[in-house]
């Protein structure tokens, strides 16, 4: 038999914790001395004050746990109960880590309008190019929704070219279009350059990506986490220049190899020229 302080310590709890569970009939103690009121536990009911604390990390109430814990929930149950709850944390969280990168780099954007040069942006014929490729919907064209949709794509293409034994012919490419679904929805083509013929066999598509006529380009140095603040010189350069954009940037993958801030990558926006 324990103290409430005992206990509290055992079951890594507040003695405050102890008072309210056992106000609100939730954790009662074994036995109350009638001469002093003092509390006393058994080292049996920290089984039930570990659900008691699981629950309540499930977002349930104190009502809700009292109503589970009458029903006898099993162990398994309950585990069952926290890894669901553990993975909706995990995703949240990554929910919002994504959230707080997006804000991140477009403080950087911010930060560095008006301050980065254009004087490498450049107009020239981008050829066409067979690419092997796999697509996806992302949410939207923001880097934070494209970056988790993307990335997997090329690793799941990678793994596929290996296993049909196709060698990738030069750069990857990526390109992107208005999904059919809508409302900001965007198409990814996460494709790599490739010298075979379409073959029904593939469990990837081969496709001749067209050449662009006219394409504004610029390079961008680092993570494509970052590029807003390159695509976004370069529309204020295609403006300034009296040009119209006609579509979403390609990407043309240069250097993508070791660390994200080191991959060098070329922005290639089909426009209608001024002159």
């Amino acid at each position: 038999m324990f103290g409430i302080g005992d206990f509290a310590r055992h079951g890594r709890v507040s003695v405050r914790m102890l008072r309210h569970y056992d106000a609100v009939g939730l954790l009662r103690p074994d036995r109350v001395d009638p001469a002093t009121g003092y509390r006393h536990y058994a080292a049996g009911q920290l089984a039930r004050l570990n659900r008691i604390i699981a629950l309540k990390g499930l977002g349930f109430t104190l009502e809700q746990v009292r109503s589970i814990l009458d029903e006898e929930v099993s162990a398994e149950q309950l585990r069952g109960m926290l890894r669901l709850r553990r993975a909706e944390l995990a995703a949240a969280m990554a929910a919002d880590a994504a959230r707080l990168a997006g804000v991140e780099a477009r403080l950087r954007t911010i930060e560095s309008e008006g301050r980065m040069s254009t004087d490498d942006v450049v107009i020239k014929r981008v050829p066409a190019a067979r690419l092997a490729e796999l697509t996806a919907t992302a949410a939207g064209f923001e880097p934070a929704q494209i970056g988790p949709v993307i990335q997997p794509l090329y690793d799941e293409l990678c793994r596929r070219l290996d296993a049909a034994g196709v060698r990738p012919a030069g750069p990857g490419i990526a390109y992107y279009e208005d999904a059919p679904e809508g409302e900001g929805a965007i198409l990814v083509h996460a494709g790599l350059q490739v010298a075979v013929e379409p073959d029904g066999g593939y469990d990837f598509a081969v496709v001749d990506l067209p050449g662009l006529q006219s394409a504004a380009t610029i390079v961008h140095r680092g993570s494509m986490d970052d590029v807003l603040r390159s695509e976004q010189a370069l529309a204020r350069w295609i403006d300034a220049h009296g040009h119209r954009s006609l579509g979403y940037p390609r990407e043309l993958y240069l250097e993508c190899e070791g660390h994200p801030d080191t991959w060098v990558t070329e922005l290639q926006e089909p426009v209608a020229t001024g002159a």
